[in-house]
């Protein structure tokens, strides 16, 4: 985060009260509700989600108990048997949701697409059954690595329905990061597709799946599914490779959720951390299922008529949590979208809420960046008026930014629900609650009910109003990560151990500044480990500095971040080389190639410095930037 903007955020006292309309019609009509449920939510947590889960979600069988806490180690729901495909499909079928749109697809080049409820259950069953003709059973992990294209939703409701957890990887990720995830995962089997589009081009999926497998590097892997998007060239493996179409004619559309353990794992999601290897976060099943569907309902203020957009890819937390899980969960109309905005269609996002009347739009601040230097005259040009309520996700943002958003996207007439939350965390943990809560620009204001934050210093104790600290949750909630799959003690190491327990109680380490002021509402100030945020998404330091010492040139590498007007964070790399190479711009740019190659065009480094030397301290530690972290 620039200095000009945390300048901005610690002098920030603008206040915007929602409409009296918004408030009158919202799920949370007032800040007095808010304050009783969140009482009532500390007085019992237990009872509060006891409560919500009966309400809200179907279950083959009620839990014995409903909180097993045993820190870090917790179960929510002990015993109890639940389905998230089923509650995301099942229990809208004898309802008037049967025919109601559940997705809507806009592809890159103009195609699109909308499923009603029946129709993707029918496409959702046939899959899972031939999930099960190629041997796929409960317990068995399943790689997703796709476009955005229905049939990603498709793929991870039907591994939920038959108890397979997936791991979906993001499309722009390398055969290397794809390999390196489905190795640690065990995973029996991948799908994608041929192709994707993406800003006009088409990213060569399929092609990177087999440099993923070549020469049985990821020897679990028994089938690939590939589903045709692009027509483009590619091979397919005989007796491995199968065309999804063809396995979805010969199977029959009846498939029964199965009936799944509460704390049985849903998925697996990598996450950058702190250390060169990717997190495997595991989170299971109903405890995800109840906060996800709950914070989507109040946090997004759902009506039966909203057509709701998470403009997110499914790859990352917050497509899986707002585009599949939460919004379906709650019958909702939910949008996804292949494309982004690109040179030739600057307007794409407008276009899209244009053509479909979406109501409620979520998006991240880089997004929104990039929007301001495109100019007003893009969106005034669209008719943006179905729009009712806007969102932000995946960093904190600039309050120049939220204006802009709030007066040229929302018209000043949408609250705005800025949202702080983590892949660990599953779902949203501090919100506005949009009919309830007065919103401050470039703050989150205040937890979601049954979540209890603060703002402490490095021995757990709270501080004072308005001084930095670092964000910790006190109390275990629903949608909490489980585990970090294969590696327990790294669980344990990285969110419970930076901060010792309180009066016994453990506390989650979040990782981010933040200060708390004098009105409760919470200001996120960025990361305070080696991890930086990069157009929102999180990149450990390590990852990319191992990425740049595997190639011959390299002997040292040390990465930082560095503030960036539209991304955040901008990657900046400081290498010294190997003796018998110099420095140069061919090298930068072979270098930046080959992380692109290791990782993803995500971690592209935007600046490489050469030195003869890095410094490093007492015990050998490269500290290029540590001392102001």
């Amino acid at each position: 985060m620039s200095e000009s903007t945390i300048e901005s955020i610690l002098h920030e006292n603008r206040l915007f009260q929602p409409s009296a309309e918004f408030s009158q019609q919202a799920a949370v009509k007032s800040l007095t509700e808010y304050e009783q449920i969140y009482g009532q939510a500390k007085a019992d947590p237990e009872k509060f989600w006891a409560d919500l889960a009966t309400t809200e979600l179907h279950w083959f069988q009620t839990w014995d108990a409903v909180l097993n806490w045993q820190p870090p180690n917790v179960q929510w729901f002990v015993n109890g048997k639940i389905n998230i495909s089923y509650n995301c499909l099942d229990r809208h079928l004898t309802t008037a949701r049967r025919n109601k749109a559940a997705l809507i697809w806009e592809g890159e080049p103009g195609d699109s697409r909308t499923l009603t409820y029946a129709q993707l259950h029918r496409e959702v069953c046939q899959f899972a059954n031939a999930l099960k003709q190629l041997g796929v059973k409960k317990g068995d992990i399943v790689g997703i690595y796709m476009p955005m294209i229905p049939e990603a939703a498709i793929a991870m409701l039907a591994c939920a329905r038959i108890g397979a957890p997936h791991t979906v990887v993001f499309g722009g990720f390398s055969a290397e990061a794809l390999r390196d995830r489905l190795v640690d995962g065990n995973a029996k089997l991948v799908i994608t597709a041929d192709g994707g589009w993406r800003k006009d081009a088409i990213v060569p999926l399929k092609e990177q799946v087999d440099k993923a497998l070549a020469n049985g590097q990821v020897p679990s892997v028994e089938n690939v599914l590939v589903v045709r998007r692009t027509a483009q060239a590619m091979t397919l493996t005989e007796g491995r490779d199968h065309w999804w179409h063809d396995l979805q004619k010969t199977v029959s559309a009846h498939c029964p959720a199965e009936p799944l353990d509460s704390e049985d794992m849903l998925f697996i999601l990598y996450t950058s951390g702190s250390t060169g290897k990717p997190k495997g976060v595991v989170h299971t099943t109903g405890g995800y299922n109840l906060y996800t569907h709950v914070t989507t309902k109040w946090i997004f203020d759902l009506r039966e008529t909203d057509v709701y957009w998470c403009t997110a890819d499914v790859g990352w937390i917050t497509g899986h949590s707002y585009i599949v899980y939460g919004p379906l969960s709650n019958g909702a109309t939910t949008v996804m979208y292949e494309g982004a905005p690109r040179a030739s269609n600057l307007g794409c996002f407008w276009d899209v809420i244009e053509k479909h009347g979406v109501n409620v739009f979520y998006t991240a601040p880089t997004a929104i960046r990039a929007f301001i230097k495109m100019g007003e005259e893009i969106p005034n040009a669209r008719d943006l008026s179905s729009l009712r309520l806007l969102g932000t996700v995946g960093e904190p943002i600039n309050p120049e930014a939220w204006m802009w958003y709030n007066r040229v996207i929302g018209g000043d007439r949408c609250p705005i629900v800025d949202t702080w939350w983590q892949t660990e965390t599953g779902g949203i943990m501090i919100t506005p609650l949009p009919g309830a809560i007065a919103t401050k620009p470039g703050s989150a204001t205040r937890p979601f009910p049954g979540i209890f934050a603060e703002v402490v210093d490095l021995n757990g104790n709270s501080v004072p109003a308005n001084e930095g600290g670092y964000l910790a949750i006190t109390h275990p909630w629903p949608g909490m990560m489980r585990t970090v799959y294969g590696d327990p003690d790294r669980f344990r190491r990285t969110y419970w151990e930076h901060i010792p327990p309180r009066d016994g109680n453990y506390l989650y380490f979040a990782g981010d500044g933040a200060r708390q002021d004098e009105d409760g509402y919470f200001w996120v100030m960025g990361r305070v480990d080696d991890v930086i945020s990069v157009s929102g998404h999180r990149l450990g330091t390590m990852e990319i500095e191992s990425a740049l010492v595997s190639h011959p040139a390299v002997a040292e590498a040390a990465v930082v971040g560095k503030p960036d007007e539209l991304k955040g964070e901008e990657v900046v790399a400081f290498v010294t080389l190997e003796g018998t190479y110099s420095g140069s711009d061919a090298l930068i740019k072979d270098l930046k190639s080959h992380v692109v190659k290791e990782i993803g065009a995500l971690a592209r480094p935007g600046e490489i410095r050469f030195s003869d030397a890095l410094p490093k301290t007492d015990r050998g530690k490269l500290c290029v930037g540590c001392c102001d972290r």
